[in-house]
């Protein structure tokens, strides 16, 4: 067997030991002096003597008997033990000390102990720990009486009168402690701080002979024993944990290895102690611990078996000789727990060698059955246990109370998984003390509690955290009244003496070398105290007071006392981090050998879901049922998933936080789920991938967050009425406080969204929660806590926590007063006492363990201070109990945090006490309601203002939200913004933000983000008020009048003609429903650097082929339609979304691809707005579409138009061009259309409302249509352009059809007078069907006037306005400003910018005039392409004409201007060329705002808005300036009022100088420039302004700040040079670096930012922590005693920490890139980029990691048909400068370019991720990119799915390059949420790659 245990190859040494222990006794002498030894004990007069073997030694008769260790031998001792024994006594007759070395466990200490009983030795026994210093060694001052005395430690105690030092775990003290006892190990001498000197017994002796004893007394010279020896026990350090031996110290011990106890005497020991169970199962447990233990299992890291506690288990399965061996074993090493996948299966596999494993399971023991006090025993209770049917009953250590039967407790809901977790409990609890493993919220206190009310049990909970010394758990000092300092016992030894049972919480953040000093507690219920108290095991105790013959008294006066026999421990602890280095925030594996020796473990599984909604249901009685389930449903399903951050998610949806939910959802059923969750988990502030994760898994569970935007609006309010508080739909009585000036009162601004909060927080505040405000900063959180405790009346006490916060100064501030140490209560205590509400802000910036200990005081009421007292929540505990401080019922914790994670870098304070209260995000208001918060605080600042600012800040939130930028910018810095503008409102907003923004000032990228995202809103920073780009005003020439038109009333026939009509019921077809995508609207304002006529624009979400076919507005919405293929856009003027209606399917476009469709539309008006038709000329489909709800109906106007198929045919095929169909929509807001065909007769009017057709019949063919009014339309005959008024009744109805009234116009020149034969006058392009107002009119025309009048343009004229038409009967006047030249003639062939493309064909005149009258402006806006354009007139002749799509001519009748302003050309132009030269000669298209102004857009989609009318230009253009303040360059004085009256003389005029000489100052002359109360030019006090004709001393402002050419050309020019040194250097050509600077400057922003999370990684890992007993620093409050007493270490400073001894070093991330580089990236990169920003994404991958190669370990691998490893970047060879890397990115472009088509990305995730698992690492990751068209390739997405979470170790991401259609959304449905990411916009890929970095490599980093 054994051969098979060494595997072989092990080394030969190990091999040496196990032969030597296992064989040795039988091979006899073989090479080691073995043989079997007795210990005979001889009697003889001259003393005793004991003999081992065949040495001696002679006892001698101690003198403090109470010291000598009793009870360790052990009736028969193993031959191993004994050999120890003798190799120890020779070393003890030689005089030399020894060191015990060996394995964890008590066996080391045993032997001590046995040895030092044999020879009747007093020993001295030290744990060391981490906190011992030299003080604990050799000598502690204490106060006497005033006066400080040296006491003694046990070092000198023991030298001195000759006892046995006994240091335990010299691995565990700090490095520098050890030293002082080196020249007493060594020569046996020491010097004390008292000035005696300890001398060795020779030396002593020798000085005797010469001095007398009084000599060498007074010389302070005192004699060490020469019975004094020091034992030392320690672990083997690079093994196990700890500081490895200071060499001298090494040097002076003798060592010797106890290993474990042989098989064959370890054997024996197991026999005896388990008589009923199976030999062969005994020696199978013990060949498992033996395996586990060996050299090997250690190689595989597996820790050491706890050999030591087979003797408890075999007590165990004595008892209950049925239960199954795998239990057993997992209670003594909970490989589950504590190992991984390999380490388990490895344990797995000796379990089965050794046939331990459980076939089928035997029975475990279901629940247990009853407790009673035991008869025979004292302190026993009998346990019933129900195992298989049968109940088995067994004795059990009891407490002091009654005991109760189980299940007898109201709170304590009993499921069947926890019933048996207790029973099996109890069976470890009769042999020793228990730790309980589970994770937080699972309800481990829940059990404890129960576990000790059962066996009546009181509790003494110890609250455990990171820095707790070893003081703290066993005595702390204090001062007695009188100032003489004395020792407290600890909680945890008045429990151990009283026989509690001691609660151990968090025992996984104490550390190890703290606990150790509870070891010999746990193993052998033995203590030294500080003040050398010895704590006895019971039954020693007893046997001692019998050999000494003296009372309880007596001993006590010894300091000797007994350890109660029903004292245990029970541990809780969460479960260890499985196969955790160093890495992940530094938690080690806490649960390490040494502690498995000291407990047997229980795991708390996680409930079923059953059990856990019986035991929601239980607490909660009438939770809904189905919300439950659902609640249940989902939180299951989380915890089932091996994602980790799925599961850190589980973790916020505790047990714990699910009562809590449902105790809510009980009072307040209405409420949804998903908003409960959304606040258990903070999600408003998880990373964004676990963010994404949540809500798929809620949308799984079909729980989405629906609340009702309406709820959102509902008015909250607050009120307080007869002592009753409401918050919106929540009433609490308001508290009469006794302390009124403790209530806050703060000034605080109601809005809905604090009010929500608030509401909230009432509601959780009612059911007697503790509430946990997260949020950033600036967003109110302490504004809503105060407005909160003030409206309820409730007066507060205050704690900010910081860095530096300890658990001391939480509770308790210690001063020294006369010296005596006084104890003033901290706010905590206050509060607790006083029933007050604390509030503690920045609880993120304390160390979590410190704010742990919080959960006690929450959780269970209790909590114990520094000074000795105690909280307790129940005032029956607390009757008659000295040092009680009873928590007041009202006392209630508010806490308040900031987000966890970058940019505060706080500590997670919710991730480590988050469901322990109840949270809230508190987020920034929102912008209704921040506006409104705004507005009062700044009433004077405009609107326009305000709106800007909360636009521009919610902008720069949301991109710290999706982590572009890192700093969140919050509500707080707008409202200073408003209040710096409400109190200077001549500063300009500009220069005002900057008071926020000129923190980022410096960094670049930063800066940039923040400007672009003002300049957005239409914040100018930056701009000078000089910078006004306004076109150029021309004259407009002289108004004329150019001629008359008269329309005939009577006449003959011809004259006036009726028209019949007749109407019919329009046929619908339809609705068809057809999706309405919403898009996001990026709108620029474009006044940011400077003032033009362009007040916004933005760019319409279109494809490059499209073509913008008409532009049509209502109010403020803008219909934009387009024509290949065909859609409809809609966009608010000031809104952020575009939503737009694909009408592919309604009009399919033909194979031929010779009809070309062009569309109008025509938005309607109320009711129906949000409705518009569309009108498609050539086919003459009339559609109604609804943008609400994507219905579309077609509308058949005439019956004949269904063969309008047939026809096509022969119209397209026929040559001459057809006339198409026009739609006339002057009256679409009054819902009705007119529509017409060129060279038809008929008018067809179509009222959408009533849904019918009117046809009127002419007896003439048309040109062209306007419609003058509602009731006159002006109609042209075509070829001869004659025209014609239509007069019809206002409303049309059936019977008074056929009276249309056609009426012809004559038209006169005004040269000849009426009736002359007119010119050839060109037909109007625009005619307004509206008039003029008065004074417009009046002001065009030059004089007083009142008249209906039309405007109207033409190709001839700039604008004419027609006066008395239509209304008036006489002859109405023609007034005309006359163009130059007539724009027909004008050659337009080459007009628009892409002239080029189009090749000059114009085949017809263009669809579109593009042509508006702005009535109430005055204006006549037309957009004309730039070769119709006097270009000379308006630029210089030096300045070449800006690339323009078209330049907008405002024709100004008030002022007689004109002028050109260009429109900036669009980035993309559809190829379809000619097509689009038949939309409109100038690239653009235009329409009037309802607000004013026009809107133009370009053929590449893009829209502005234009301001025209010089009113309202004048008014932005002062706003604008207002905005950017009042920088008007004069000189700021200073000016001191002194009330003497020196200053400020009276203004005068002063002396007027004969030689008018400058005068600059002096305050005297006359006509100065620039002086103070005298009269001149910019002077400050004088009374009026006088120039003598100087230039004035103003140096303008900008002149000022700019810097001299010169100096600016040497910085360029020395950055140049240093440009091409770099390239020098790194043999790179400048082609190259700008190739390079491309890919580069794409992702600067994204490197800068992860750059910067990365620094601060680094420095939060780098943080200094306290390092504690300085000389030197600031006092530590712990230590203040020992500052009274005397003592020098009493200091802290913060230091860096080393890592501690035998932690394993910090392992790098591993992260590997594949990126797609196949042939498809190649093809299509011209349409979207895709290689491009695969690339730019390498690129920042290697920039931002330069430099961090120790932290993160990266590799990038290509994947295409070549294959799916192709090597890009080697892990170990990463590109180190600027070619190194665009070598890269080339080999990624030619490799693309040059491959195999095929797909690789399932192959090579899967072999990325298995070889990434291969290796060491903290963390993998893969990030794969494709552009996989899975379904193309066959490849099942739920494969793929499979592939990236195939192994749990190895994070995997995808980001597919989003291809046709909704494959890739459908696509991430199938795939892991937050593991799959879908770029439809390759700009997004490095953003989605820098968000992965964010949120999960350096979440944990």
């Amino acid at each position: 067997m054994h051969t098979q245990v060494l595997r072989g190859g092990a080394s030969a040494a190990v091999a040496a030991r196990r032969v030597r222990n296992i064989l040795g006794s039988v091979l006899g002498r073989g090479g080691w002096k073995w043989r079997t030894h007795e210990v005979k004990l001889l009697n003889t007069s001259s003393g005793d003597t004991v003999t081992i073997g065949e040495i001696s030694y002679k006892l001698k008769t101690p003198r403090n008997p109470e010291l000598v260790p009793v009870k360790h031998i052990s009736d028969s001792l193993p031959q191993t033990v004994v050999q120890h024994l003798r190799w120890i006594m020779q070393k003890d007759l030689l005089g030399q000390d020894v060191f015990l070395i060996g394995p964890p466990g008590p066996l080391r200490r045993s032997i001590a102990m046995q040895y030092l009983e044999l020879t009747k030795r007093e020993v001295e026994y030290v744990a060391l720990s981490r906190d011992t210093t030299e003080t604990d060694l050799k000598q502690r001052r204490e106060i006497r009486s005033g006066t400080a005395f040296y006491i003694d430690q046990c070092a000198v105690r023991a030298a001195t009168k000759g006892r046995v030092l006994v240091l335990e775990g010299l691995e565990k003290a700090e490095r520098n402690v050890l030293p002082v006892l080196n020249n007493l190990l060594e020569n046996r001498e020491m010097q004390l701080e008292d000035g005696r000197f300890l001398m060795s017994a020779e030396r002593y002796d020798k000085l005797l002979q010469d001095h007398t004893t009084e000599e060498l007394d007074s010389r302070k010279i005192v004699r060490v024993s020469e019975d004094f020896r020091v034992i030392a026990l320690g672990l083997p350090v690079p093994k196990y944990k700890g500081n490895p031996l200071d060499p001298p110290l090494r040097s002076r011990f003798q060592a010797r290895d106890v290993y474990y106890l042989p098989f064959k005497d370890q054997l024996e020991l197991l026999y005896t102690a388990g008589p009923n169970v199976a030999a062969e199962r005994v020696s199978q447990l013990l060949s498992l611990a033996t395996t586990l233990c060996s050299q090997e299992s250690s190689d595989l890291g597996l820790p050491d078996f706890p050999v030591d506690n087979l003797l408890p288990a075999l007590h165990v399965l004595n008892a209950f000789p049925t239960l199954s061996s795998q239990q057993l074993v997992q209670r003594l090493y909970p490989y589950d727990s504590i190992l991984g996948k390999d380490g388990r299966a490895a344990v797995e596999g000796v379990l089965s060698r050794f046939e331990l494993l459980d076939g089928r399971r035997p029975p475990a023991p279901s629940a247990i059955t009853s407790v009673s006090r035991a008869t025979g025993l004292e302190g026993h209770a009998d346990v019933s246990l129900r195992v298989a049917d049968k109940d088995v009953t067994f004795q059990v250590p009891a407490g002091v109370k009654e005991t109760r039967p189980p299940n007898s407790s109201l709170a304590f809901i009993s499921t069947p998984s926890h019933s048996q977790l207790m029973a099996e409990m109890m069976q470890s609890h009769m042999v020793k003390d228990i730790c309980l493993i589970g994770a937080k919220g699972c309800g481990k206190s829940v059990i404890a509690t129960e576990f000790a009310a059962m066996l009546g049990y009181s509790i003494e909970p110890l609250m455990l955290y990171q820095d707790m010394t070893a003081r703290d758990l066993l005595q702390q000092r204090f001062t007695l009244p009188n100032g003489d300092t004395a020792w407290r016992p600890s909680p945890l030894v008045t429990a151990a003496m009283e026989g509690k049972l001691l609660l151990l919480d968090g025992i996984h953040r104490v550390n190890l070398g703290t606990l150790a000093v509870l070891s010999r507690l746990l193993h052998d219920r033995e203590l030294d105290l500080y003040d050398g108290t010895r704590l006895l095991r019971w039954d020693r105790y007893q046997t001692l007071k019998e050999q000494l013959q003296c009372s309880d008294e007596q001993l006590k006066e010894r300091s000797v006392l007994p350890i109660h026999p029903s004292f245990r421990v029970l541990a809780l602890a969460e479960p260890p981090v499985v196969g955790a280095g160093a890495g992940s925030r530094g938690q080690q594996q806490w649960l390490g050998p040494e502690l498995l020796t000291m407990f047997l473990y229980h795991t708390v599984t996680p409930m079923a879901m059953g059990e856990e909604m019986d035991l929601i249901q239980g607490l909660t009685c009438d939770v809904p049922k189905e919300a439950a389930q659902q609640l249940l449903h989902l939180t299951h399903s989380l915890r089932k998933t091996n994602d980790p951050t799925v599961q850190s998610l589980a973790s916020s949806l505790s047990t714990r936080q699910l009562l809590r939910i449902c105790r809510r959802l009980s009072r307040y059923p209405e409420e949804s789920i998903a908003h409960a969750v959304n606040k258990a988990c903070l999600s408003r502030f998880l990373p964004s991938l676990a963010r994404a994760s949540l809500d798929k898994s809620l949308a799984d569970c079909s729980m989405q967050d629906t609340r009702d935007p309406s709820e959102h609006l509902r008015d909250l309010s607050c009120s307080v009425k007869d002592g009753v508080l409401t918050i919106g739909n929540v009433s609490a009585p308001v508290h009469s406080a006794t302390e009124k000036m403790k209530v806050p009162d703060v000034l605080f601004y109601d809005n809905p969204q604090h009010m929500m909060v608030m509401e909230d927080m009432l509601k959780d505040f009612l059911l007697g929660e503790h509430l946990l405000l997260v949020g950033n900063q600036g967003v109110g959180k302490n504004k809503i806590v105060d407005r909160f405790l003030h409206l309820l009346n409730r007066p507060r006490e205050y704690l900010q926590l910081h860095r530096d916060t300890t658990v001391q100064t939480l509770t308790l501030q210690p001063s020294v007063r006369d010296g005596i140490i006084m104890y003033e209560d901290s706010p905590l205590v206050k509060a607790v006492k006083l029933g007050h509400i604390l509030v503690i802000d920045e609880a993120d910036k304390a160390p979590t363990n410190v704010t742990c200990i919080l959960k006690t005081l929450v959780e269970s009421g209790e909590m114990i201070l520094a000074d000795g007292r105690r909280i307790l929540s129940d005032p029956r505990e607390a009757e008659g109990r000295p040092n009680v401080v009873v928590m007041h019922p009202d006392f209630r914790m508010l806490v308040l945090a900031n987000r966890p994670g970058f940019p505060f870098l706080g500590n997670d304070f919710f991730g480590a006490l988050g469901d322990i209260f109840s949270c809230h995000a508190v987020d920034n208001p929102k912008p209704q309601a921040e506006l409104a918060m705004l507005k009062q605080y700044g009433p004077d600042v405009p609107d326009a203002t305000l709106q800007k600012l909360v636009a521009a800040f919610g902008d720069l939130r949301s991109m710290a939200d999706r982590g572009t930028i890192t700093y969140p910018y919050s509500t707080r810095e707008v409202v200073n913004v408003v209040k710096h503008l409400q109190k200077f409102p001549e500063e300009g907003l500009a220069n005002v933000v900057r008071n926020v923004f000129d923190f980022d000032a410096y960094n670049k990228d930063m800066r940039e983000v923040v400007i672009e995202a003002l300049h957005k809103h239409g914040i100018p920073i930056g701009a000078k008020p000089s910078s006004v780009n306004l076109a150029k005003e021309l004259p407009l020439p002289e108004v004329q009048i150019t001629g008359y038109w008269t329309i005939n009333q009577a006449g003959n026939a011809r004259r006036k003609l009726l028209c019949p009509t007749e109407t019919r019921p329009i046929d619908v077809k339809g609705p068809v429903f057809l999706r309405v995508q919403s898009y996001p609207c990026s709108r620029q304002e474009s006044r940011a650097l400077s003032f033009s006529e362009e007040k916004a624009h933005w760019q319409i979400p279109m494809d490059e082929v499209n073509i913008i076919c008409d532009v049509a507005t209502k109010d403020d919405e803008l219909y934009v339609a387009t024509c290949n293929p065909v859609s409809l856009y809609s966009m608010k003027e000031r809104g952020d979304a575009v939503r737009c209606m694909e009408l592919y399917d309604v009009f399919p476009r033909t194979i031929s691809g010779v009809w070309q469709p062009l569309v109008t539309v025509a938005p309607l008006g109320s009711p129906l707005d949000g409705q518009a038709v569309l009108h498609e000329e050539q086919s003459n489909t009339v559609l109604h579409l609804d943008m609400q709800t994507g219905a579309v109906r077609r509308l058949a106007l005439s019956p004949d138009t269904d063969q309008s198929s047939t026809k096509a045919s022969s119209w397209w095929s026929s040559k001459e061009p057809q006339g198409a169909h026009k739609m006339c929509h002057d009256f679409a807001h009054e819902n009705w259309l007119l529509f017409y065909k060129e060279e038809g007769n008929q008018l067809e009017v179509l009222d959408v409302l009533e849904g019918r057709v009117h046809s009127i019949s002419l007896p003439i063919n048309l040109k062209s249509v306007h419609l003058v009014a509602e009731d006159r339309w002006l109609l042209l005959e075509s070829k001869t352009n004659q025209k014609f008024l239509l007069t019809k009744p206002m409303h049309m109805s059936a019977e008074e059809a056929g009276v249309c009234q056609l009426h012809s116009i004559g038209e006169d020149s005004a040269s000849s007078g009426h009736g002359a034969a007119s010119a050839e006058v060109p037909p109007p392009q625009m005619l307004s069907c509206e008039q003029l107002p008065n004074e417009n009119l009046s002001a065009a025309l030059d004089q007083k006037i009142v008249s209906p009048n039309r405007i109207l343009a033409d190709s001839g004229s700039f604008a004419r306005v027609v006066v008395g038409f239509p209304d008036l009967v006489s002859p109405n006047e023609v007034y005309s400003f006359k163009r130059p030249v007539d724009l027909s003639l004008v050659k337009g062939a080459d007009s628009g910018a892409h002239a080029l493309l189009r090749g000059g064909l114009r085949s017809s005149p263009a669809k579109r005039d593009n042509c508006v009258g702005l009535l109430s402006a005055n204006q006549v806006v037309r957009a004309l392409p730039p070769s119709k354009v006097p270009l000379r007139e308006i630029y210089p002749k030096d300045v070449t004409p800006p690339m323009t799509a078209a330049y907008l001519e405002v024709t100004d009748l008030s002022s007689k201007k004109v002028k050109y302003i260009p429109v900036p050309r669009s980035m993309t132009v559809s190829p379809y060329t000619s097509w689009l030269s038949k939309v409109s000669e100038s690239d653009v298209l235009m329409a009037a705002l309802g607000s004013g102004g026009v809107v133009t857009v370009d053929m590449g989609g893009h829209v502005r808005l234009w301001e025209t009318g010089s009113d309202t230009l004048q008014r932005s253009l002062m706003e604008w300036r207002n905005m950017i303040g009042s920088g008007d360059g004069r000189p700021v004085q200073i000016t001191i009022q002194r009330d003497s009256g020196l200053d400020v003389t009276a203004p005068k005029h002063g002396k007027v100088d004969a030689n008018n000489d400058p005068h600059v100052g002096g305050n005297q002359w006359a006509g100065g420039t620039g002086g103070r109360d005298t009269a001149g030019l910019g002077g400050k006090g004088g009374p009026y302004r006088l120039d003598a004709g100087h230039k004035v001393h103003q140096v303008s402002q900008a002149e000022k700040d700019a810097v001299p050419e010169e100096v600016r050309r040497a910085a360029r020019e020395m950055g140049e040079k240093a440009f091409k040194e770099k390239l020098k250097e790194i043999d790179m050509s400048e082609y190259d670096a700008s190739t390079y600077e491309r890919f580069s400057n794409a992702v600067r922003r994204q490197v800068r930012s992860l750059r910067v999370v990365l620094d601060s990684l680094q420095a939060k890992g780098k943080e200094r922590q306290w390092l504690k007993n300085q000389a030197l620093g600031e006092l530590d409050d712990a230590k203040i005693i020992d500052g009274l007493t005397g003592e020098k270490a009493i200091y802290k400073r913060r230091g860096e920490l080393d890592p501690e001894q035998g932690s394993p070093q910090q392992k790098p991330k591993r992260l590997r890139v594949l990126v797609d580089v196949s042939g498809s990236m190649y093809r299509f990169n011209g349409v979207d980029g895709r290689l491009e920003r695969s690339m730019e994404a390498v690129c920042m991958v290697m920039e931002a990691l330069e430099g961090y190669e120790h932290r993160f370990k990266y590799d990038v691998v290509g994947h295409s048909g070549d294959g799916y490893d192709i090597e890009l970047v080697r892990a170990d060879k990463v590109p180190k400068n600027n070619k190194d890397r665009l070598k890269v990115l080339k080999n990624m472009h030619a490799h693309s370019q040059f491959c195999m088509s095929g797909d690789f990305t399932l192959e090579g995730t899967d072999a990325s991720i298995k070889e990434l698992a291969r290796e060491e690492a903290d963390e993998h990751f893969v990030v794969v990119l494709s552009d996989a068209n899975l379904e193309r390739y066959g490849i099942r997405p739920e494969r793929f799915a499979q592939v990236l979470t195939s192994d749990p170790q190895v994070n995997a991401f995808a980001i597919f390059i989003g291809s046709l259609g909704d494959q890739a959304e459908r696509l991430q449905k199938t795939l892991p949420a937050g593991r799959s990411f879908v770029a439809m916009d390759t700009k997004q890929i490095p953003q989605i790659l820098q968000q992965i970095f964010t949120s999960t490599m350096l979440s944990s980093a």
